[in-house]
C-alpha cells in the first residue's frame, strides 16, 4: 500500500488565525520550515490513518512546532530508530531534478513521529510515501543540484550544491532519440542505438581521463526517452557551459544514397557572441569530421529544432553520418568508429574550453 503523506508546493500562505494543530509548516527562501504532525489530527481527518491522502498546509502560533535551526545544512531528516547510513539509499535524478531517499522502518505515520526541518529556496515539492514499511521521500528541486549527505546521531543532513560550486565547467551530453522514439531505422539498425553507443563511448573517455574541474551530465545512458523539455531542461537548469546532442542523419526518403558526411546544427537566431552556439557547432564539425575522415558538411541552421531553440546555453547538435549511406552505416555500426566519434566530440569539448567557452 502506497500512501502519499506530504506535498509541499512553492506556495506562500497568509496565515493570521490560530489553528488547532499542524502537520507541515513552510516559509519562503532561507527561512525555517518544518514538517511535523500529531496523530490526533490524523484521527480528525480520517478515522483510518492508512487512508490519509495529504496533510494540511496550516500554521499559527499554537500549531507551529518550535525548534531553532542550529545545523548548517539545508535539510534535516530524522531517521526511524535503528536505521543507519547503510540502510539509506539516495538517488539524484538529474534529468527530472528529483532526489529520492529510501529507508526502512517508515510506516504511513512516519512524519508524525519524525519531523523534517530545514531551509532551502530550491525545493519545489516534497512528498512522502510508505509501502510495506519502506519509506520514500521525494524532493523536487527547481534546478540541477548535487546532494551532499551527512549522517549523524540518527539524522540525515542534506546540502544542495550548485554544480558550478563543484566544477569549473559543466557539460550536458544528449544521446538522441531512445525508447519508443527510435529515430531512423535502416537495414536493421536503429538510430537511437548508435547515438547511445557513441555517448557511452564518450562517457568512458571522460572516465578514463578524470578531470575534477569538469562536470558531465547525461540526458540518458540507457534505452529511455526523456522529453525534449527534460533534455534541454537539464542543460538550462545545470547552467551548463556546453550542451551537445548526438544524432545521425538519413535521406528524407530513407532509401540508400551516396550522400554522406558530418554536419552540425546550431541556432542561427542566437546572437553571435564569439563563444556561442555557432562557434561551438563549427568546433564540433571540424573535430569530428577530422578524426573520422568524413566529409565536412559544415554547420546548418537548426532553430526549428526544439532543444536547439530553447537552449539557454551554447548548443550543438551533431549529425555524425548518414545511415542511408551503406559505407557510413557500416562504419557507424562498428565499435571502433563509435569510439573515434566519441573521441572527436571529446576533442571538441576540450578545444571549446581552451578557446574560452
Amino acid at each position: 500500500m502506497e500512501e502519499r503523506v506530504v506535498k509541499i508546493a512553492a506556495v506562500f500562505m497568509v496565515i493570521f488565525t490560530v489553528i488547532t494543530s499542524v502537520t507541515l509548516f513552510y516559509l519562503p527562501s532561507f527561512h525555517a520550515w518544518e514538517i511535523a504532525g500529531q496523530e490526533e489530527q490524523a484521527a480528525q481527518q480520517n478515522q483510518d490513518t492508512s487512508h490519509m491522502d495529504m496533510v494540511d498546509l496550516t500554521g499559527g502560533e499554537q500549531a507551529a512546532v518550535e525548534e531553532e535551526i542550529t545545523f548548517p545544512q539545508q535539510l534535516r531528516i530524522a531517521l526511524p530508530e535503528g536505521v543507519t547510513e547503510s540502510d539509506v539509499t539516495i538517488m539524484n535524478q538529474y534529468v527530472t531534478q528529483t532526489v529520492d531517499i529510501l529507508f526502512p522502518g517508515a510506516d504511513e505515520d512516519y512524519l508524525y513521529h519524525y519531523p523534517i526541518i530545514g531551509r532551502s529556496n530550491n525545493i519545489d515539492n516534497l512528498t512522502f510515501e510508505s509501502e510495506r514499511g519502506q519509506g520514500v521521500i521525494e524532493i523536487t528541486l527547481d534546478k540541477v543540484l548535487e546532494v551532499q549527505p551527512t549522517f549523524e546521531e540518527g539524522y540525515l543532513y542534506m546540502d544542495f550544491i550548485s554544480p558550478h560550486d563543484i566544477y569549473d565547467k559543466v557539460v550536458v551530453i544528449d544521446a538522441g532519440h531512445g525508447g519508443n522514439m527510435p529515430g531512423a531505422f535502416i537495414k536493421g539498425h536503429y538510430e537511437k542505438d548508435i547515438d547511445l553507443a557513441i555517448v557511452l563511448q564518450l562517457k568512458q573517455i571522460f572516465e578514463e581521463n578524470p578531470d575534477n574541474n569538469i562536470g558531465v551530465y547525461y540526458t540518458r545512458v540507457d534505452d529511455t526517452n526523456p522529453s525534449f523539455e527534460e533534455r534541454v531542461g537539464l542543460a538550462n537548469k545545470a547552467e551548463a557551459d556546453l550542451f551537445i546532442s548526438v544524432h545521425n542523419n538519413s535521406t528524407v526518403s530513407g532509401k540508400t544514397s551516396s550522400i554522406n558526411g558530418t554536419a552540425v546544427m546550431y541556432d542561427e537566431l542566437k546572437e553571435d557572441t564569439g563563444h556561442g552556439t555557432k562557434e561551438l557547432a563549427q568546433i564540433c564539425v571540424d573535430e569530428v569530421s577530422a578524426i573520422l575522415g568524413s566529409r565536412n558538411r559544415g554547420i546548418i541552421n537548426g532553430n526549428e529544432i526544439y532543444i536547439i531553440r530553447n537552449s539557454e546555453v551554447p548548443v550543438a547538435l551533431i549529425e555524425v553520418g548518414f545511415m542511408t549511406n551503406p559505407t557510413e552505416l557500416e562504419n557507424l555500426s562498428s565499435t571502433d568508429y563509435q569510439r573515434k566519434t566519441a573521441q572527436g566530440i571529446y576533442n571538441a569539448i576540450m578545444r571549446a574550453f581552451q578557446e574560452g567557452f
